[in-house]
């Protein structure tokens, strides 16, 4: 480069052997075609085997260890058929008694026996014209159902075990007997849920979005097309993977959604980079090796913080869990090899006619403006101050615009929060305090098929069993009790015990008689809850039954009692999840707290992106409870009535959320360090590195809201729940928290934010987060250390 007196100045940055990222960067984009023709013969391969031998979703899972499941254990013991997991076909006469097509019903319950897993079959009509009701036909005959039993859960069975339960209740349609498949059946038959409008929605938001953002319609291009590539081939892998375990139904849905968030950002943070180098005169290969050397390790790291958070799922030491967080890292892994290795390809492709089609006059970076003072508009600086072969200055050069002279507006913005930090550091409290509130009313829970749409059979048959029985019918709790224990002289006096603790019971619309099995050696009883199975007096039923009814009932005789049934499970369920939150979101917040702390090495700055992190969090979990629990805007988005916030939501809002806030926190605070090594001027390094950051982090944010919001429109409940949650939190982790609290308080903290006790610094770990662009400002401070000796007050 050439100093202001013309001579010749090496640039600090060529002394430095490039680092194996930006040899990557630059092999990928000099060797375009090769790079490109992988990842197609990739995306064609691994399409082509998921579709011949991918495996399969369904919610099948077990807790182990829960008295729900040793009561199915012990129950299907002792009565062979009896345990399992149950469903049940529900039939409707509008014109007669179901008495009147008994020998269609008795046909298709023989057929339902025959069928591959099947335990066994109950009729709802009386064997004898005499004999006493079965209690799955209504008073009117005109609503009944058939309970069946299955060896496993239904949804892991396949869409062509359906086909067999088809053909098996055709007599009754064909006799105008309406069908409907309830539980675990009904969600076997639900329509494949299709997220293309979605994805479609998503998608063009994104383009409008990068096209008024950045101008060029190649560079908006780019990061949709690796997005998409880097989906495509995350959910095949995953659809091989489950050819070895069992993932969720949502598994997909929940891999798509972060896979296309994650990849558009982790794309758009190269190509701003590469695109700012192409401004300032660098060769297209070298400005895409630069871009992966340093924008392309903060993605790595922001990967890696994700994938953390997400595996932080597994300390729920439920595989349920677990296995959603797998899924969602899986894409997670093939957005951050496509933003390393497609992008630069794609960027070597277009070289220097990236901008050739535009809508706009195409920016990269924001116009970066601390100046040495003295230093006025136009002046090029001794430190790189280096003319372009296109006779631009470089970015380094641009110097801050001289009083009187026009200033872009993010700068303006970022000097106002310099000067007034405690304002914005107030106003921030005060916006996400606000939608916080509704979190302290959350109730986790269950949802029940009476939040589904019309069009599905499950909520058709969870209708006409509640208009006939009651809403508790379609989540009964079955009583067991052992007493194989207790002498044969004593059962009869326990048995009295029983029926006396089990008379008007609160939340019980009715309890049967408790009667023993054939061997003598169980005592078993239905509830039905006087409430539908998602309401909270179901769940204090469930706990009262459990916890003070039946214990009380035997003391001290030696019997031992569950309540187990579907709805019994999920009530364990959420109790194991409710119990386990505070302890997985510890682990993340120390996970990420620890990562934060090695890869910029500032005590305050890991503790307060904790802290503010959780902020947002808890603002996003308030929106959602508004919405969802108390009903505000829920029928507009498709969901019946009010319901409760479904167990595990939040857990995963936590992880993924808290994982991909990483993404902006890292991709800010990397230019603020980036600044602050080099200047050692806190506020200033602070409104720089917003001002740089900030139009790459809104566009990238409105556009990952703008996917996630897409899938509000899914039929499944809990993706929309989902779906709203991590939208919304992004959006407030991209606004009220990136562009007011955290300027505000670096601000504050001044130089204290890089605070690091030089003890700790010495066992910390070292991870270059921004590659060697960084590193020849880096070793003028404490020998190479950064933060190191930078201990003092705040500026």
């Amino acid at each position: 480069m050439t100093s202001q007196s013309g001579t010749e100045v090496k640039d600090p940055g060529s002394r430095i052997r490039a680092g194996r990222l930006r040899r990557l960067g630059e092999w990928c984009a000099r060797h375009f075609i090769t790079v490109i023709v992988v990842w197609l013969i990739a995306l064609g391969g691994l399409q082509g085997l998921n579709g011949a031998f991918g495996g399969t979703y369904s919610d099948n899972f077990s807790l182990p260890g829960t008295q729900s499941d040793d009561g199915a254990r012990v129950l299907g013991r002792h009565v062979p058929g009896a345990g399992g997991i149950g469903a049940q076909v529900v039939l409707y006469d509008a014109r007669r008694p179901l008495t009147g097509v008994r020998s269609r019903i008795d046909q298709a319950v023989g057929s339902l026996r025959t069928l591959p897993h099947v335990l066994s079959v109950t009729s709802p009509l009386p064997s004898a014209p005499n004999a006493p009701p079965t209690g799955a036909l209504t008073p009117d005959g005109r609503t009944g159902y058939i309970g069946v039993q299955f060896d496993a859960n239904p949804t892991s069975f396949g869409g062509s075990y359906l086909r067999g339960v088809d053909a098996a209740v055709e007599p009754l349609r064909a006799a105008g007997v309406q069908v409907e498949y309830g539980g675990l059946l009904g969600e076997l038959a639900r329509p494949v849920p299709a997220d293309l409008t979605s994805e479609a929605i998503g998608f063009a938001v994104a383009v409008i979005v990068l096209l008024i953002g950045f101008g060029s319609v190649i560079g908006a291009g780019i990061p949709l097309v690796t997005a998409l590539v880097g989906v495509i081939v995350g959910v095949s892998c995953l659809g091989l993977i489950a050819t070895a375990t069992t993932f969720a139904s949502v598994s997909p849905t929940l891999a798509t959604m972060i896979g296309l968030g994650v990849g558009i950002d982790y794309a758009l943070f190269l190509i701003t980079r590469h695109r700012q180098r192409l401004m300032d005169g660098a060769d297209p290969v070298a400005a895409a090796g630069l871009a992966v050397s340093t924008s392309g390790r903060a993605v790595i790291v922001s990967g890696c913080t994700v994938i953390v958070a997400l595996a932080g799922l597994y300390v729920s030491q439920v595989s349920f869990i677990g296995k959603l967080g797998v899924a969602a890292a899986v894409t997670v892994v093939t957005a951050v090899a496509g933003a390393i290795t497609l992008v630069p390809a794609l960027l070597g492709l277009a070289g220097r006619r990236i901008d050739r089609y535009w809508v706009r006059r195409p920016v990269a970076e924001g116009e970066p403006a601390p100046a040495p003072n003295g230093v006025k508009r136009g002046e090029r600086t001794k430190r790189e101050g280096r003319t372009t072969r296109a006779g631009r200055t470089t970015r380094a050069d641009r110097t801050e615009p001289a009083d009187g002279e026009a200033h872009d507006g993010w700068h303006r913005y970022a000097r106002r929060v310099e000067r007034r930090p405690w304002w914005f550091l107030f106003a921030g409290l005060v916006a996400v305090g606000v939608l916080a509130i509704p979190l302290f009313s959350i109730r986790l829970g269950h949802i029940d098929d009476g939040a589904d749409p019309t069009s599905f059979t499950d909520r058709r048959a969870y209708d006409l069993i509640a208009a006939g029985f009651g809403p508790g019918a379609n989540g009964p709790f079955i009583l067991v009790v052992d007493q194989s224990a207790v002498p044969a002289a004593e059962r009869p006096a326990l048995a009295s015990r029983l029926g006396r603790a089990l008379t008007d019971v609160p939340d019980a619309a009715s309890i049967s008689p408790l009667r023993p099995t054939a061997d003598g050696q169980l005592l078993t009883g239905t509830v039905i809850p006087s409430g539908s199975p998602q309401s909270a007096g179901t769940t204090t039923l469930f706990h009262h039954l459990k916890g003070d009814v039946l214990p009380g009932a035997v003391s001290g005789t030696g019997a031992t009692t569950y309540v187990t049934g579907t709805t019994a499970a999920m009530e364990d369920f959420l109790d194991l999840i409710t119990a386990r939150l505070p302890l997985i979101i510890g682990v993340v917040v120390a996970l990420a707290f620890l990562i934060i702390l090695i890869v910029f090495r500032g005590l305050l700055v890991a503790l307060k992106a904790a802290v503010l992190n959780l902020l947002s969090i808890a603002a996003s979990y308030g929106v959602v409870v508004a919405v969802f629990q108390w009903g505000w805007g829920g029928p507009s988005l498709g969901v019946s009535g009010t319901v409760p916030i479904e167990s595990y939501v939040p857990m995963m809002m936590f992880a993924i959320v808290f994982g991909l806030s990483m993404d902006y926190e890292v991709f800010l605070l990397a230019r603020v360090q980036e600044s602050w090594l080099r200047t050692h001027e806190s506020r200033g390094s602070v409104a720089l590195g917003l001002e740089i950051t900030a139009r790459v982090i809104s566009c990238a944010a409105l556009i990952m809201v703008s996917v996630f919001a897409a899938f509000i429109l899914s039929d499944n409940i809990v993706v929309k729940m989902l779906g709203l949650g991590l939208a919304v939190s992004v959006l407030i982790d991209a606004t009220i928290v990136r562009l007011l609290l955290v300027p505000a308080v670096m601000t504050l903290l001044g130089r204290s934010a890089w605070w690091l006790p030089r003890w700790l610094d010495r066992i910390l770990p070292r991870l270059d987060r921004e590659g060697e662009e960084a590193t020849p400002y880096r070793r003028s401070v404490s020998g190479g250390r950064p933060g190191a000796g930078v201990q003092g007050p705040p500026q």
